[in-house]
């Protein structure tokens, strides 16, 4: 038996259909819509604030880069094997039914398109990609955990490891880690995503500056919006006159301005509205 939902969340869930039925959605999400798959926030409700890797600290020194390759190779598996929850599902469903025309998100787990989503724009890029600051070849990264089990032949996954959204783990890094050159040229491989206070790629915001454009209206899921990429988006949608609805468990940078907020999970909500 469904458990009734809070009153509150019902009535937000209604306002939420009469704003967004009829027209031509856009959704953006963040990491609050893959909590339920296992993947943890930054910033979720009751969670202590994690601080990643900068890009300039990545950069800053070789000892940054074998953290990094040490703790994700010790937390990718989580990413791998995640599984899309309702909330991806509903949003699959909604594309496939014509209710969303597009989807921007910030995750870089690419469970949207696991759950048969194919219009999404990944703005902060994908972790199962890697690529060369240096040179620009791209490897898989399955390719990436070879190399690195290749040149670390002792390291060994822990299981019991306190997970980050970006796939790496709280780990104690090995003193000899040695960490993976470039095949092609011998220089650096990072993630083939954005790092914070990394410039997302102007071709992206470009494009999802675009469809926000484009759009009717906009659905933001999971996102505190702390970061100002998906912020300047729901701005610009509330420039344009159009209606903005969000849904997160806690406050966002746009509770001011937006036309509902439904404080609430996106699996529960975003199931309500198109499962």
């Amino acid at each position: 038996m469904q458990t009734p939902l809070d009153p509150v969340v019902e009535y937000g869930i209604d306002r939420a259909r009469e704003l967004l039925g009829g027209k031509k959605v856009l959704a953006i999400t963040g990491a609050g819509v893959s909590t339920e798959s296992g993947i943890p926030d930054y910033r979720g409700q009751g969670r202590v604030v994690k601080h990643p890797l900068t890009f300039d600290e990545f950069l800053a020194s070789a000892s940054n880069q074998a953290r990094y390759w040490a703790r994700s190779f010790a937390g990718w598996n989580r990413i791998a094997t995640a599984e899309p929850n309702t909330a991806h599902r509903a949003l699959a469903a909604a594309e496939h039914s014509g209710q969303l025309s597009d989807l921007i998100t910030q995750n870089v787990d690419g469970l949207h398109q696991k759950a048969g989503s194919e219009n999404v724009l990944e703005l902060h890029g994908r972790l199962d990609r890697v690529v060369c600051i240096d040179c620009s070849s791209d490897i898989s990264r399955l390719e990436m955990d070879s190399k690195i089990q290749l040149r670390n032949p002792g390291l060994v996954r822990q299981l019991e490891v306190e997970f980050t959204p970006d796939g790496d783990a709280e780990i104690e890094i090995p003193a000899d880690f040695a960490t993976p050159a470039c095949q092609d040229c011998g220089g650096r491989y990072k993630p083939d995503v954005v790092f914070f206070g990394e410039q997302i790629p102007l071709e992206r915001v470009n494009l999802a500056r675009a469809q926000v454009q484009a759009a009717e209206a906009v659905l933001v899921a999971g996102s505190s919006l702390s970061v100002n990429s998906g912020l300047r988006l729901v701005k610009q949608a509330k420039q344009q006159g159009l209606p903005v609805v969000i849904v997160n468990l806690g406050e966002t940078k746009a509770d001011q301005i937006t036309d509902v907020k439904i404080n609430a999970s996106a699996s529960v909500v975003l199931g309500s509205l198109y499962l």
